[in-house]
């Protein structure tokens, strides 16, 4: 048996907050597939952005920063067109990006679990990549069915690919574990429940009766999207809205929502919400659809029956329902990282300054206060610096 490939740093994520961490790794002159590795579960370059739907575009988006490094390439987002989908620009000034600081990044690699390999950390993942037409034939035999051995399963699976490593830098963010909230019924309900991370088209609801639940600017952008398109819609929130009397969020309310997050992560804490401690600015569409209106959010519904949502104690209490949009949010995708025992009994990890503080190996990108693009980016020299303290 062939010992696994090993190497200083393994890099899990290739969003901002990976390419930050990879852009300080390459300037400290360590080099990509021989000193470090990038591992991404993504088909191509761009983070989560390239899962969001085609109609978000730069203009209505949360504000993207621009990368460390990127101002070599000539690239900014400031100066992207805004009309253009944000998904599609993200993707290409990520990718420039990739070629331009040799990262290597090797991708659709699913990482399964990391464990303690004596001093390593050793990272078990798998290739997504589709195997040749050939190599399918030969797993499954002449008549399509798979040759088994006591040894193998009943079904093919991905090519998997052990790495070891001295330091482990996880950037995978949250987009790979949506979370919605339980209500009763939800099993009951005969129509569709999408998630933020479902959503591609406001047409794939035309007509229909659409119930969105969340306060935060993706739950806005729906109702938006769909006000011409469903055939009824309602907005629920399980907190009432802080409306910013301003365009875009300012210094202050960020700060204060970093402080949060960061407080929350040095306790060991599950990290709050983003929008709880920043509130949503009124940008001209948002304000013009209070005005209309469409934005006005009632609070969350007691249950769920198969057709409709329904306020217990009201006598305006129930809404038609063909589909409920869950803008609901997302939890740091961590499970991975479970065999290592990292999370605290408060239900998060205990993080400081990038560093798990149980385990002096492992540093966390895009965690907690780090989680928006300028905080990653901060974050990415931070985690570099101290990386290459213990090399």
């Amino acid at each position: 048996m062939t010992s696994p490939e090993r190497v200083k740093v393994v890099v899990i994520g290739a969003g901002q907050a990976g390419l930050s961490v990879a852009f300080y790794l390459r300037r400290f002159e360590l080099v990509a597939d021989d000193d470090f590795v990038m591992l991404d579960r993504a088909p191509g370059p761009g983070g989560a952005w390239q899962h969001r739907w085609s109609s978000l575009r730069l203009g209505t988006a949360h504000r993207v920063n621009d990368l460390p490094g990127m101002s070599e390439l000539g690239l900014s987002f400031d100066t992207a067109d805004r009309n253009l989908p944000a998904k599609d620009v993200v993707a290409d000034y990520y990718d420039r990006f990739e070629q331009h600081f040799d990262l290597r990044v090797r991708r659709p690699m699913n990482v399964r679990r990391v464990v303690n390999d004596g001093v390593d950390l050793q990272v078990r993942y798998e290739d997504l990549a589709p195997q040749p037409l050939e190599e399918q034939k030969a797993a499954r035999g002449l008549f399509g069915r798979r040759r088994k051995t006591f040894e193998e399963p009943a079904e093919p699976s991905a090519p998997q690919h052990e790495i070891n490593t001295q330091f482990l830098v996880n950037a995978t963010g949250t987009w790979g574990s949506p979370f919605v909230p339980y209500y009763p019924g939800m099993t009951e309900f005969a129509g569709r429940h999408v998630h933020t991370s479902d959503f591609t088209d406001a047409e794939d609801f035309r007509d229909k009766h659409v119930v969105v639940v969340g306060g935060g600017t993706s739950a806005i952008g729906f109702m938006l999207e769909l006000e011409e398109v469903a055939a009824g819609l309602t907005w629920v929130s399980r907190r009432p809205i802080d409306w910013l009397d301003r365009q875009e969020l300012d210094l202050e309310g960020a700060s204060a929502a970093v402080a949060m997050q960061d407080e929350a992560a040095r306790s060991g804490r599950a990290l709050p919400s983003i929008v709880s401690g920043t509130g949503v600015p009124k940008s001209r569409r948002i304000a013009a659809g209070i005005e209309r209106g469409l934005l006005v959010a009632r609070p969350m519904f007691d249950r769920i029956e198969a057709d409709r949502v329904v306020w217990d104690g009201d006598e305006s209490g129930m809404a038609r329902a063909d589909v409920i949009i869950w803008a609901t949010g997302f939890r740091p995708d961590l499970r991975h990282l479970s065999p290592l025992k990292l999370r605290e009994k408060a239900g998060g990890i205990t993080v400081g300054q990038g560093a798990a503080w149980s385990d002096p190996r492992i540093f966390l990108a895009g965690y907690g206060p780090q989680a928006s693009t300028i905080g990653a980016s901060r974050a990415g020299r931070m985690i570099a610096r101290q990386i290459m303290a213990m090399l």
